[in-house]
């Protein structure tokens, strides 16, 4: 799964990573190394503009960075209560859960990040957690990252909800949302593997990891004008093993108030147990 991730480049570099043709600054966010569902979002799509911001551009879909609320909620949901419930999508089924499957249609974007997090329980408190002798185990969390320090494109999806309760104008009328689009989890050896102690393989960590896109499916998954189911289960194939590397950080993540650098800071070891 996709619980919580790092996200700390600039819009500006992200503008030039992804060819982005339109940004509004004053959708900045803030560098965060510890982002958590509900929270606001960079992501990248293609949709056109309206109004003055369209003349500048040729009718059609225009690629933009912009800023989305990290839980996904259906156009027909009749309350956005549910949005923390909607923060990944499984890519096995998105095609065809009613949650999904219009904005896997018509609504994808792309979710950057430095990498994400996972938690492992060790093994000495999942042996209590087994016996019914600890209910919540301690959990060592791990940062995935790409092992060459490029931007991590998590495919996500995207939607558009309305608050009938507040007048068109309001400025919370509509919602913007997204979720992580999630697949099995690599078997095969992390870059930087060696077979010693600590995880091996991204399944060694957690059986779900997010959906990350390689550059030459951005396009494709981008374009509002690919529509066909078939066609863009394609674009949901893993990408190839050895991509990425993991290794523990500080257990200060686990609480959604810390948020820095060193949050991502690589640890000579777990800090809780022994977990491999």
């Amino acid at each position: 799964m996709c619980g919580r991730y790092a996200a700390s480049r600039r819009p500006e570099d992200l503008v030039g990573i992804f060819d982005v043709q339109q940004w509004e600054p004053t959708e900045t966010l803030a560098p965060s190394w510890n982002v958590a569902p509900t929270d606001n979002v960079h992501a990248v799509l293609e949709r056109p503009l309206k109004g003055a911001a369209a003349d500048d551009f040729p009718p059609g879909p225009v690629r933009q960075l912009r800023t989305l609320k990290w839980g996904l909620v259906p156009s027909w949901s009749k309350s956005p209560d549910t949005a923390a419930k909607m923060i990944n999508a499984r890519a096995e089924t998105v095609h065809e859960k009613p949650s999904f499957k219009q904005a896997f249609a018509a609504r994808r974007c792309l979710l950057p990040g430095d990498g994400y997090f996972e938690w492992v329980t060790d093994a000495a408190e999942r042996q209590l957690e087994e016996q019914g002798r600890k209910k919540r185990p301690r959990k060592q969390p791990y940062f995935v990252t790409p092992a060459d320090g490029s931007v991590m494109a998590m495919a996500g999806l995207y939607e558009f909800w309305r608050d009938r309760t507040l007048p068109g104008d309001h400025p919370l009328a509509w919602w913007v949302t997204c979720t992580v689009v999630t697949t099995a989890a690599e078997t095969a050896p992390l870059a930087g593997a060696t077979g010693g102690e600590g995880p091996q393989s991204l399944s060694d960590i957690h059986p779900r990891m997010p959906l990350v896109l390689t550059p030459d499916r951005w396009d494709a998954w981008l374009d509002p004008s690919h529509s066909d189911p078939d066609a863009l289960r394609e674009l949901l194939a893993p990408p190839p093993g050895g991509l990425m590397r993991a290794y523990p950080v500080p257990t200060g993540v686990s609480n959604v108030r810390n948020n820095g650098p060193e949050l991502v800071e690589e640890l000579d070891g777990p800090e809780v147990g022994t977990l491999f």
